[in-house]
């Protein structure tokens, strides 16, 4: 029996579901029912009926399937694999500013710890935070952790007056608008798609800007010819196969956390249980109100 189908095999035993994000590896996405950017995999966990959930990404993933599903078993193929932005904020932080400025909502990037999702008055993903912090009735917002993203939505509501903690992605942040230049030089008739965790240098040098999600689709509507790729290159996997006369050139360096998620992982997981999301209800239930109310707002 091959891995594939000892994973296959367990998978039914364990009535499982595999969710897996664009960024981990190619044939970890190969075998998982569900592949995509935060915001869908979000949607698929509160919607999955399975007994179990295992999600393949980054620590903060499988919380967010716990909180969605606390009466589901949450397995993660490496529990190590963690998101360094996700820490970048913190409560006297957040406490400060409430008392200091007035009509302040805290909006929360979904790549964050339970905690910090309990101090938010909303999460969001790059997929859809723009559409959400235009629609809160506060003037003012405190965005955390991602300073770049959130500078990309100030950008886009400019009617609003934006906070920064001052997070970022080191992956995304290692990328420069030099290599997007030089990338552009050697290949003059590729467009360029970046993610909004990208530098304004960066994103000012591309042709589009969006969530990974956004950036397959907009690699779809174009169909074919050249386009450069502002983000984790695992996402290539999915362009590929879903744009087939295209050419892809990845400029920004891998994850290693996303990779910590192999096949190996998926079985050993699945055959003992190891790996489970644990969480205090408490914490799961203050992190619960900014991703419930995220996900209506959404809709």
């Amino acid at each position: 029996m091959t891995l594939t189908e000892e994973i296959a095999a367990l998978k039914a035993r364990e009535k499982a579901v595999i969710l897996a994000h664009y960024y981990v590896p190619d044939e970890v996405q190969a075998i998982a029912d569900h592949v995509g950017d935060s915001f869908y995999l979000a949607k698929a966990a509160a919607a999955t009926d399975a007994q179990t959930i295992v999600f393949c990404g980054v620590h903060f993933m499988g919380e967010s399937a716990k909180i969605l599903n606390p009466a589901r078993r949450v397995l993660m193929p490496d529990l190590s694999a963690d998101c360094a932005m996700a820490h970048m904020a913190d409560a006297s932080q957040i406490e400060a500013l409430r008392g200091q400025v007035k009509d302040l909502a805290v909006v929360c990037y979904i790549n964050s710890t339970a905690e910090l999702k309990c101090l938010a008055d909303v999460c969001v993903t790059s997929s859809n935070a723009v559409a959400i912090v235009r629609s809160l009735p506060q003037k003012n917002i405190l965005f955390i952790p991602d300073q770049n993203l959130g500078g990309f939505v100030a950008r886009q509501v400019p009617e609003k007056t934006f906070y920064f903690s001052g997070g970022y992605c080191p992956v995304h942040a290692c990328l420069l608008a030099e290599d997007v230049l030089a990338e552009k030089r050697a290949h003059p008739h590729a467009a360029v798609a970046v993610h909004p965790e990208c530098t304004p240098e960066v994103r000012a040098a591309a042709d589009f800007v969006g969530s990974t999600a956004e950036i397959v689709g907009y690699a779809r509507g174009r169909g074919e010819g050249e386009m450069i790729v502002g983000t984790e290159p695992g996402v290539l996997w999915a362009l590929r196969r879903q744009c087939p006369r295209m050419t892809f050139y990845p400029v920004t360096p891998q994850c290693a956390d996303m990779k910590r998620n192999t096949l190996e992982g998926v079985r050993g997981c699945l055959e003992s249980g190891r790996g489970e999301i644990v969480m205090d209800e408490a914490l799961m239930r203050g992190a619960r109100i900014s991703l419930e109310r995220m996900l209506a707002l959404a809709k």
